[in-house]
């Protein structure tokens, strides 16, 4: 899809997204919650993801793992045991009776992990034995943070088995009667680790140039494609993001390789992708003030643009974006669909307050990552229940 200048298109115009009609262009960004004790689906999980679920309103689900090695932080969701695909469809069957649709999101998280999540104590995999620097902290299971052990780089022999945890998720996400999958090959996880120059040294096919440091996520991509179809498969990538040290010598030439990459493979399965997720570098974790980016906000924004520009597909963007922003992408023509991420945990009917410009709850940042199943988690106020005495509301 080329990128065109709509100026009656808004947030809350429709839009066929593959074989799915959404009633409107606001979508829930993967983010994770830590609130899938034992790494189970639960019942406040799904409470969470139904109170967010429109009519015709896409979701896409936090970070699911897919295998025994891809955790990095605790009690998150996975998708690789028939106990967690049974639980997952309960979530499921819960957000498609409210006409929603949801996509869940395949992560493994590389060197962004410990030992204490690793089997055997073992240490993280990656394209590397480079660890990740002590500007970076590690969420440990008793809520302490750590600094990030030493990974193991993947022999190339090993990378196959890798690909086939991401088919094999997807296939039991397909089970599960998710509408689709999303990988996640962006900010800092396993797949970026192999994108991103300031990350990748290997010396084989998958290191050095542009077509082998891409490797890795064009075989997860086809294999994934081939499982279950391309039109129920997405991909997030975010080229001019350093978090957990995700640098690149030159992010823009890196997000046109994965984008050629991307519809090179779309002619090849004679299909496109659901969408294209690409992350602004607005997006910041740990509650830094300073924004985790790689150049100024105008190379960023004509990176962005030209991916836009170049990718043959639907076109999503997130991170930092307000009511205003989104709009604006979308009106320009910039993105087909905004997603939200923190705007959307404190703000479950966030499409109704956007579609009135209705002030906004604040997000409590200490309550993101803990395990109560309700506090910070499914106790955000709809427009009309508010506490003032709770909550402090601020229009955005």
């Amino acid at each position: 899809m080329a990128c065109t200048n709509n100026n009656e298109a808004t947030l809350f115009s429709p839009y066929k997204l593959a074989k799915f009609n959404l009633s409107h262009r606001v979508v829930l960004a993967p983010m994770t919650r830590c609130r899938a004790i034992n790494e189970i689906p639960n019942d406040a999980l799904m409470e969470y993801y139904v109170q967010r679920s429109t009519p015709g309103g896409l979701l896409i689900t936090e970070g699911t793992l897919i295998s025994p090695t891809a955790p990095g932080f605790p009690h998150c969701p996975g998708i690789y045991t028939d106990e967690q695909v049974e639980a997952w469809k309960k979530v499921v069957n819960a957000v498609h009776s409210k006409g929603a649709v949801i996509f869940c999101q395949l992560w493994h998280v590389g060197r962004a992990s410990h030992t204490v999540y690793q089997p055997g104590g073992g240490a993280p995999i990656s394209s590397t034995n480079k660890p990740i620097s002590n500007r970076w902290r590690n969420l440990l299971p008793d809520g302490s943070y750590g600094k990030y052990p030493a990974p193991r780089a993947l022999a190339a022999h090993e990378i196959p088995a890798i690909v086939e945890n991401y088919r094999q998720a997807a296939l039991n996400a397909i089970r599960a009667g998710f509408d689709g999958v999303e990988i996640h090959g962006a900010h800092g996880y396993l797949i970026d680790q192999f994108l991103k120059d300031g990350i990748n040294d290997r010396t084989d096919e998958y290191g050095g140039s542009l077509t082998n440091r891409c490797r890795f996520l064009v075989q997860v991509v086809q294999s994934v494609a081939t499982a279950i179809g391309a039109d129920r498969l997405a991909v997030r990538i975010s080229p001019a993001i350093d978090h957990l040290d995700a640098s690149d010598s030159n992010p823009l030439e890196l997000g046109l390789a994965v984008v050629h990459s991307l519809n090179k493979l779309q002619t090849e399965l004679c299909s496109q992708l659901t969408y294209l997720h690409v992350t602004q570098p607005r997006y910041v974790a740990y509650g830094q003030t300073e924004t985790s980016r790689n150049g100024s906000e105008e190379e960023e924004a004509h990176l962005l643009r030209t991916l836009r520009k170049t990718y043959q597909g639907s076109f999503m963007c997130s991170g930092g974006y307000t009511r205003e922003l989104g709009m604006e992408a979308v009106a320009l023509g910039d993105a087909d669909l905004v997603s939200y991420g923190r705007l959307f945990i404190s703000n479950p009917d966030l499409v109704e307050r956007f579609k009135v410009n209705a002030p906004l709850t604040k997000y409590v940042r200490k309550t993101f990552y803990t395990q109560d199943p309700v506090v910070g988690y499914t106790d955000y106020p709809f427009l009309g229940t508010e506490n003032s005495n709770r909550m402090v509301l601020a229009r955005l």
